[in-house]
């Protein structure tokens, strides 16, 4: 009986044993089949919802532009259309990652989304899809230039269109440092048919975009999706990154139109890009963005490694985005974040008026501390030198994790251009505009390389929303990466060390280490969105397109200015538009007006309400439009800037770049404002110069026009500030609205005479 018993309970264990085993592996099974986001759905284009505006709208925006223009008789039969050509979706990584509950998200911004808000809300006359490539699948691809056709589909008129929706996507490279960073670049496309569209998008690869999609692992992606197993949103972007990362590269040195279709083709710089994109021999630009933002850009990064024949194509890149709502990065600065010799090796630099190094705070926050606990200065100076070589020896962009506990007020304005115009976070002046049109490439001797960029204005939304600059409210909607949650808290009474660390002892996964995502201060640095105004010939995508090649376009910081600049007396007595190159001897003349924006009326005009039902339009439009009075705000002055392109190597750039070198003032009349100006000089100096201007408009509340609100002791130094990152506050303050012109590029004709 014992052994029959024994023999029972053998099997009863083993039987226990046998079902376990297979609960658990159900169990695991399941867990798995969640992670890959079986209980999600897939992120679609959406829906688009309204049709097109009637043309009886359109032909009065037309009118009132032209009567401007009449008002002081700027000569010439073109009209001014605006547009912003940096659209992100939820099918990008980051806004997907910004839409959901987690981080106070809206949830779902698909690409119908971007069509109806540029239609109805903010009354674009054109605009393009920018997604990251990164994770545009083959079907996600296919599925955005359809809905990017039925957007143009419908306008009422296809000849005479109340929008025009442009295809393209975002090449996002992110290096480790100065030598491998290539930054970000958006490639628009002209043509709409399977003939005339690449097949696929071309991503950057490797970068720290492919690093952070590589964290988003099966296992952290399961256990995600686990946590929140009631969350659709969760379970929808498991989904969405199972999708992505099930999709195979592409071959390398390939032809782009023998390689499969099914594929995620990559690019590791912009050579590469170019190669490939000039492969597919179609009519593409390849717009550069971002460049200054320190948010992503390593110290030492600089436009000197982009300037030769292998990193940039002349023919597909003539444009940049010199302001968006991530911040301006048109102007240069003699400080830096960083100095490296010429081995390489880093320096902190000393702050200046202008400017403190973060790596200079570090030490500064260090031997503060270091004081406050009696210990005797020489030895609180020594700490405060080591804690700056700590900053400058961790990982880029990480050096805040050296100094623990460190919040907003410890950093101050530390990082910050103090006197720019609404400055991106930790402002890169190397890579500024400026910057880049003052160097000279002097590798061929008989034919130097410059850079020939015209400017443009975007929005680089986040949440489908393009042209968000029309009206300055509901930060947290129409401002990008809005994190309402703040500083991590520090638990009162904790001790703050008086010693920083050094990188290898940072416990590890540092909350610092996000790109600089450490506190409140961010938030205070994306602003509503800018426009691309171009000078055209019709509304159409081909007049539209033409003005962009002949760079007849400027750059807004989000309002409708009205801006005309003009070189007068070009040979054989031409006049020339913003954007022209031409070789002269004698001194140039030039001639601008411009024409303040509308004031804006409250709510949607009618065929906005009509457009879209009232729940669409709260959504989207947050219950405000585009929705001009007749009344225009007025031009204060007009600031000339004039850069003499490097002449010989090595010459220093500081000198070169004169901001501003004229300013005409303005009466304040509503019908704007016109002036001429002379450059006496040209002739005398003989040398290639580049001239645009900015059209400053009177004073305006702006969201986050307070930025970090600084208070100041009584010899200037910010002691204090007063960062919010609170859903409801709008941090409004008066800014300086502008309009940068494109630049005309006058060449000093050293042909002898006859």
């Amino acid at each position: 009986m014992r052994s029959q018993s024994y023999g029972a309970g053998l099997m009863s264990r083993r039987s226990w044993l046998w079902v376990s085993s297979l609960i658990l592996t159900t169990l695991l099974v399941a867990a798995g089949a969640i992670g890959t986001g079986i209980l999600g759905t897939s992120e679609g284009p959406g829906a688009i919802t309204g049709g097109g505006v009637a043309e009886p709208v359109i032909e009065a925006r037309t009118n009132s532009q032209r009567q401007a223009r009449a008002a002081h008789g700027t000569p010439g039969d073109k009209d001014i259309l605006f547009g912003d050509f940096h659209t992100h979706t939820t099918l990008s990584m980051d806004a997907f990652l910004t839409s959901l509950d987690m981080a106070i998200g809206e949830g779902s911004h698909p690409q119908a989304d971007a069509c109806d808000f540029a239609r109805y809300c903010s009354a674009l006359d054109f605009w393009s899809i920018n997604d990251h490539a990164e994770y545009l699948t083959p079907r996600r691809w296919r599925e955005t230039v359809e809905s990017i056709r039925d957007c143009n589909a419908r306008a009422p008129d296809p000849q005479n269109p109340d929008t025009v929706a442009f295809l393209g996507w975002e090449w996002t490279h992110i290096g480790d440092s100065r030598t491998t960073h290539w930054g970000h670049k958006n490639v628009i496309i002209k043509e709409l048919t399977d003939d005339r569209i690449p097949s696929r998008a071309i991503q950057a690869h490797p970068t720290r975009v492919s690093d952070l999609l590589d964290t988003l692992s099966f296992t952290a992606r399961t256990a995600m999706a686990l946590a929140f197993i009631g969350n659709q949103r969760i379970q929808d972007f498991a989904r969405y990154v199972y999708q992505g990362s099930r999709i195979k590269a592409c071959p390398d040195d390939v032809h782009v139109k023998d390689l499969p279709h099914d594929c995620m083709e990559r690019a590791s710089d912009p050579e590469v890009l170019h190669r490939k994109l000039n492969e597919w021999d179609l009519e593409m630009l390849v717009i550069p963005h971002g460049n200054s933002w320190g948010v992503y850009t390593p110290p030492g990064s600089s436009w000197d490694k982009h300037l030769n024949h292998r990193q940039h194509d002349v023919q597909l890149q003539t444009l940049i985005e010199v302001y968006s709502g991530h911040g301006n990065i048109e102007e240069y600065r003699n400080w830096r974040a960083m100095r490296f010799d010429q081995q390489g090796n880093p320096a902190c630099p000393a702050p200046n008026d202008e400017y403190t190094p973060m790596c200079w705070r570090a030490g500064d926050i260090i031997q503060t501390r270091c004081l406050n606990e009696g210990e005797d200065p020489q030895e609180c100076a020594g700490r405060a030198l080591e804690a700056r070589n700590n900053y400058l020896a961790a990982p880029t962009l990480q050096g805040e994790a050296t100094v623990p506990f460190a919040r907003d007020q410890d950093w101050l304005d530390a990082g910050q251009c103090r006197d720019c115009f609404l400055p991106p976070w930790y402002h890169r002046p190397a890579n500024s505009a400026q910057y880049a049109l003052a160097l000279t490439n002097f590798e061929d001797p008989n034919e130097p390389l410059r850079f020939r960029f015209g400017f443009i204005g975007s929005s680089d939304v986040h949440t489908a929303r393009p042209g968000t600059g029309y009206k300055e409210y509901d930060r947290f909607y129409m401002a990008d990466f809005q994190l309402p949650q703040g500083s991590m808290p520090v638990e009162p009474n904790t001790p703050m060390p008086s010693r920083s660390l050094p990188w290898e002892q940072v416990p590890q996964p540092s909350m610092f280490s996000n790109d600089g995502l450490v506190d409140d201060r961010q938030s205070n640095f994306f602003f509503t969105g800018g426009l691309i105004a171009a000078h055209t010939e019709g509304r159409n995508r081909y007049a539209i397109w033409d003005a962009l090649e002949r760079r007849e376009v400027y750059a807004t910081s989000g309002p409708r200015i009205l801006l005309w600049f003009d070189l007068l007396n070009a040979p054989e007595g031409r006049a020339l538009p913003m954007g022209a190159e031409v070789s002269m001897r004698s001194s140039p003349t030039f001639r601008v007006a411009a024409v303040g924006s509308f004031e804006q009326l409250p709510g949607c005009p009618t065929f906005a309400v009509g457009g879209l039902t009232s729940e669409r339009l709260q959504r989207l439009c947050r219950g405000e439009c585009y929705h001009p009075s007749d009344q225009r705000r007025t031009i204060s002055r007009i600031e000339v800037i004039r850069i003499r392109p490097q002449a010989y190597p090595g010459e220093p750039i500081e000198a070169l770049i004169e901001d501003p070198w004229r300013v005409l003032p303005c009466e304040p009349d509503p019908t704007g404002c016109q002036v001429a100006f002379s450059d006496g000089d040209f002739d005398g100096d003989m040398r290639d110069t580049v001239y645009y201007v900015r059209a400053i408009e009177e004073p305006g509340l702006a969201v986050n026009g307070a930025q970090l609100e600084c208070e100041y002791n009584d010899v200037g130094t910010c002691i204090r500030i007063n960062p919010s990152a609170a859903k409801e506050d709008d941090r409004l303050a008066a800014v300086e609205e502008r309009a940068w012109s494109s630049p005309i590029f006058v060449n000093y004709d050293q042909t002898p005479p006859p």
